[in-house]
């Protein structure tokens, strides 16, 4: 079989399978749907990351430490609602980038205090610019009144 052949095959089961949740109950559920959403979206909004050397994970980290200067990982941990083991990494991968720095905490010195560095803040910042111009891309069917319904919606639905 061609490229060309195996290309027309995938959009053709591509097709073959938006019809089939088209025609099944799936559309019917919100939850699917916002399922679905995150799915395009994550996966444009990875690909934007990895030009910077982050994860998702990663930039989400570096946003709550500049949010919350000398935060400490067990904190982070719980506000983004990762297991302890993996923040470890994520902070280590992090501090190799040179984006922030951990030191002891003055407090508490079995925990560590995380502060971002003058390099983290100004990636955070070309990482934010870059993300709205995403959003802008993946929410341009919707009108900016749609756009704020349905960003109000989705902090009702996480609790903020």
């Amino acid at each position: 079989m061609t490229k060309q052949a195996d290309s027309s095959t995938a959009i053709a089961q591509t097709d073959d399978l938006s019809a089939a949740i088209c025609n099944s109950i799936l559309p019917d559920f919100t939850g699917y749907l916002i399922k679905r959403s995150w799915v395009t979206i994550q996966r444009d909004l990875r690909e934007l990351l990895l030009g910077f050397d982050l994860s998702q994970r990663s930039m989400s980290v570096l946003s709550v430490v500049i949010a919350n200067p000398d935060i400490n990982q067990s904190d982070v941990a719980a506000a983004l609602s990762i297991e302890r083991s993996g923040m470890v990494v994520i902070v280590d991968e992090l501090e190799g980038l040179d984006l922030i720095r951990r030191e002891r905490a003055l407090t508490d010195r079995r925990a560590y205090a995380l502060r971002a560095t003058l390099k983290g803040q100004q990636v955070l910042e070309k990482v934010h610019a870059a993300i709205i111009a995403h959003e802008d891309r993946i929410f341009a069917n919707l009108s900016s009144a749609e756009r704020e319904s349905l960003h109000a919606i989705l902090l009702k639905l996480v609790g903020n």
